[in-house]
């Protein structure tokens, strides 16, 4: 017993280091944007959401330096999956989501060309060093697109970037930012440092590959920040930030994360392993696909379409639990479940349209 204790202890300990030092990092990258005059809506654009995804980035470099390229890759997998699912699932159940039109007519579509590019340079079974340097080149130009149309944007999706405080000289001098970046970047490292090692322990100790740790545990620890900046954004009723989050999240995580990872791997490339390209990166790409006919729905998404991603989730994490323990009747299992949640997402459309009464 004691075998697992100090690796799960290790990855509790890891998880809350990568949360505080995300929160250090933008506090003192934010602080430092506003000295610089940048305005508001572009920190929210590039400075926010790298911060929310610093947990994801440093712990998939991490993984790489430590030669796991498996659990780099699912880390970066099942973050996206768990921000589509759990993060907009739960977020919708506070409060149904409005979908502004700019968010379905170009942020969704990007992210699902972006998605079937990854699958695509992934099903070699090597993401090489010059997909990378696409990605990242990706990255640059999709940053420059935001930019420049910020002002193509509607007056309510302005007002839903995040609540800045204005820069006072009195209470936020210099000294107090450079320490928040400094505090915030040791805390990343550290953290992640602790979280790949405990990660990599259970792994051995369970006797199973570290891409289902990745894809549950890890993904399910550095994708936090995104859960508490969308359910914080959903109580009060910035649904635009909470959407806007999870779908900028997860092209960071494709293109920054998956691209620095490649690259940092050298000419050898970033090795992705044959069950994630058969099974978890299709899902994802289907929960991305999934994203574009939930959000056209009366333009939002509704407590019933966030319950059925929820169970979604559930359905996967029970087949990875059920693989985990190596069950017999696995293919009968999956079978089951799959009918069972296409029941229940059947009834429960059916009881939106015909406006049966629910119990929410």
């Amino acid at each position: 017993m004691r075998d697992f204790l100090f690796p799960i202890i290790e990855i509790l300990i890891g998880i809350i280091l990568l949360f505080g030092g995300g929160e250090f990092f933008v506090r003192g990258a934010i602080n430092l944007s506003l000295i610089l005059g940048i305005p508001q809506i572009v920190i929210g654009l590039t400075v926010v959401s790298l911060g929310t995804s610093s947990p994801e980035l440093l712990v998939s470099l991490n993984s790489v330096f430590k030669g796991s390229d498996s659990l780099a890759a699912s880390n970066v997998i099942g973050s996206n999956i768990f921000n589509i699912l759990v993060v907009l699932g739960i977020s919708s159940l506070i409060t149904p989501l409005k979908v502004r039109s700019r968010i379905v007519r170009r942020d969704v579509p990007l992210l699902m060309a972006i998605s079937c590019a990854v699958w695509a340079m992934s099903s070699t079974g090597l993401l090489t060093f010059q997909a990378g340097i696409f990605l990242i080149f990706c990255l640059i130009l999709n940053t420059i697109w935001e930019i420049n149309t910020i002002n193509e944007k509607e007056e309510d999706t302005k007002n839903a970037e995040p609540e800045i405080d204005e820069f006072n000289d009195n209470n936020k001098g210099q000294l107090n930012i450079l320490l928040n970046l400094i505090l915030g970047i040791f805390l990343l490292s550290f953290g992640s440092n602790i979280l790949v090692n405990g990660s990599q322990t259970l792994a051995t100790l369970f006797g199973v590959n570290e891409i289902v740790i990745g894809l549950t545990i890890v993904a399910t620890g550095t994708s936090l920040p995104e859960l508490v900046t969308s359910i914080i954004a959903a109580f009060k009723g910035k649904t635009d930030l909470a959407i806007g989050n999870v779908i900028g999240s997860n092209l960071l995580n494709q293109l920054l994360i998956l691209g620095s990872c490649s690259i940092f791997s050298g000419i050898k490339g970033l090795s992705i392993e044959p069950s994630l390209i058969k099974v978890d990166l299709p899902f994802m790409l289907l929960t991305t696909f999934a994203c574009l006919p939930t959000f056209w729905s009366k333009g939002k998404i509704s407590r019933i379409e966030g319950f059925i991603l929820l169970n979604l989730y559930i359905f996967y994490i029970l087949d990875k639990i059920l693989f985990l323990n190596g069950f017999n009747y696995l293919f009968e299992l999956r079978i089951g479940l799959f009918i069972y949640f296409s029941l229940l997402i059947i009834s429960l459309f059916a009881q939106e349209k015909l406006k049966i009464p629910s119990h929410n």
